[in-house]
């Protein structure tokens, strides 16, 4: 089995589920647990990647906006204002343990071209102690030019690839993939190892037409594919609680574990 304590290079992908209540507005007690046990795992020699939704949901609230944005020029200007507060909340919290952090925006476009030096400055704010903070530039990726990687589940895959993680994280509202659809299904279970993504699991996934992959678990195992072929294990796992990231890397068996493929392959 996979040794968790061992992983040093960490993505966390954090779901605007885990950092905001279901009114929008910021989750202030969850997201300082979250802060605390991230600062902490930084301090035992966690190297830390984070890939932060929530930048649209912070500018809605900041506006005092009623409603998300449909028109393109508005949701990157509330991109524009979220990002901004969302950087100044994580600057002030994890300043507080004397961990330092950084912003990172990102766009396809940069991913393409620009690989080399995005791996450049991630490598080197790691060395420096530092914890980058990812997200998509929303402000001037848009659908229409086909330059928008669109959710980040598979930017937070992308990021560890480029990183050389050891490790991906997504931390969501759920406990990991469950064996059938929960909401239809109340006797699934999650499944906790994933040696393969074959045909059966994109299939208990739901699929890209269903209500529980649309959006959800569907690009989750996008990102399991991606990271997986890179030889990058990755955790599905419920966010709710932070101190679960204690278990996970005491290898306790939390969530859903997505083995890497050379590794699958050597156990076989």
């Amino acid at each position: 089995m996979i040794d968790i304590s061992d992983k040093k290079r960490i993505v966390l992908k954090l779901g605007t589920s885990t950092l905001t209540h279901k009114t929008g507005k910021l989750n202030i007690r969850r997201m300082k647990n979250l802060v605390q046990v991230l600062a902490d795992l930084h301090n035992a020699g966690k190297e830390l990647i984070l890939v932060s939704s929530g930048a649209v949901g912070m500018g809605i609230g900041k506006l005092n906006l009623t409603s998300r944005p449909e028109d393109t020029p508005t949701k990157q200007a509330v991109a524009a204002v979220g990002q901004c507060e969302l950087m100044h909340i994580y600057d002030d919290m994890f300043s507080k343990y004397g961990v330092t952090v950084a912003q990172i925006l990102l766009t396809k476009h940069i991913l393409v071209s620009g690989l080399s030096n995005v791996q450049n400055t991630l490598q080197r704010l790691l060395e420096m102690g530092v914890i980058p903070v990812v997200n998509e530039n929303d402000t001037v990726a848009i659908d229409e030019l086909e330059l928008k990687i669109g959710e980040n589940d598979s930017l937070a895959a992308m990021v560890a690839t480029i990183a050389g993680a050891d490790l991906l994280i997504i931390l969501s509202d759920i406990d990991g993939l469950y064996s059938a659809d929960p909401h239809t299904h109340p006797e699934a279970e999650v499944i906790p190892v994933v040696e393969k993504i074959d045909q059966h699991i994109v299939e208990i996934a739901g699929g890209a037409g269903s209500s529980l992959g649309t959006g959800g678990m569907a690009t989750k195992i996008n990102a399991a594919k991606i990271a997986t072929e890179a030889g990058i294990d990755m955790v599905i796992m419920n966010g709710r609680n932070p101190e679960k990231l204690y278990d996970l890397f005491e290898n306790q068996g939390v969530g859903t574990l997505f083995m890497a493929n050379h590794k699958s392959e050597e156990s076989s």
